[in-house]
């Protein structure tokens, strides 16, 4: 079991909709946490409604590539690092033959390139026994007609994770792919390109930040869309 009570958490992507959930849910279990999103001025809202749980703020856009070492530079300066939550994320919507390149940049560089310079960040400061969770998404299981750059994003993602988890069970860092169905999270409602399908009524996002609290703390090394059922 994984104990969160005093365990210094690093949020990424903290001040979205699942994001201010997972680091609520996290705040309730005793966690002290570091946060990361762009706007600094939403993350010192969110800091300042967790109040003492929130040991530092740091905003970056972490399509830099310099952003996720520096990011993880700055909390672990401030406390060691036990885990690091990355929920950050863009979404598009339209055909291939419609997708420009910027927006492919945008959903391969934020999806897939920043978590993994972050876990290559991550790594070498998380303590022995830590964790590292990463939000993923359904379409990894069941690639999307009309996502197909953001279901090839997550599907890498998850891919990456896999096989972080066998390079790290030496060191007992635990590697998490969470891989909720649709949330409620808005994200569906501000893509950077397209317009959104129908998608009928999603997942609450506290409801889906309690199950990943819950992984978190069962050392679960896996969540699959059908674990939020």
């Amino acid at each position: 079991m994984t104990a969160l009570d005093s365990a210094h958490v690093l949020v990424v992507g903290a001040t979205g909709g699942l994001g201010s959930a997972i680091s609520r849910r996290l705040a309730d279990r005793g966690a002290r946490l570091s946060l990361s999103a762009r706007s600094a001025d939403r993350l010192d809202a969110l800091a300042g409604e967790l109040g003492d749980a929130v040991v530092g703020t740091h905003a970056a856009d972490m399509t830099f590539p310099a952003a996720p070492a520096d990011v993880v530079g700055a909390a672990s300066a401030a406390r060691a690092l036990d885990g690091v939550v990355f929920a950050a994320g863009v979404v598009a919507f339209g055909p291939v033959t419609e997708l420009d390149d910027d927006v492919l940049d945008a959903l391969l560089l934020l999806n897939l390139v920043a978590p993994v310079r972050l876990a290559r960040a991550a790594v070498p400061v998380l303590a022995d026994g830590g964790f590292l969770a990463n939000v993923s998404a359904v379409v990894a299981e069941r690639p999307t007609a009309g996502m197909a750059a953001y279901s090839a994003a997550k599907a890498g993602l998850t891919g990456f994770d896999a096989a972080l988890a066998h390079e790290l069970r030496r060191r007992r860092v635990r590697v998490l792919d969470i891989r909720p169905p649709h949330t409620e999270t808005g994200l569906a409602g501000r893509p950077i390109a397209g317009q959104a399908p129908p998608l009928g009524q999603g997942l609450a996002p506290d409801d889906v930040a309690a199950r990943v609290v819950r992984a978190v703390e069962a050392d679960e090394r896996d969540l699959p869309a059908s674990a939020f059922a």
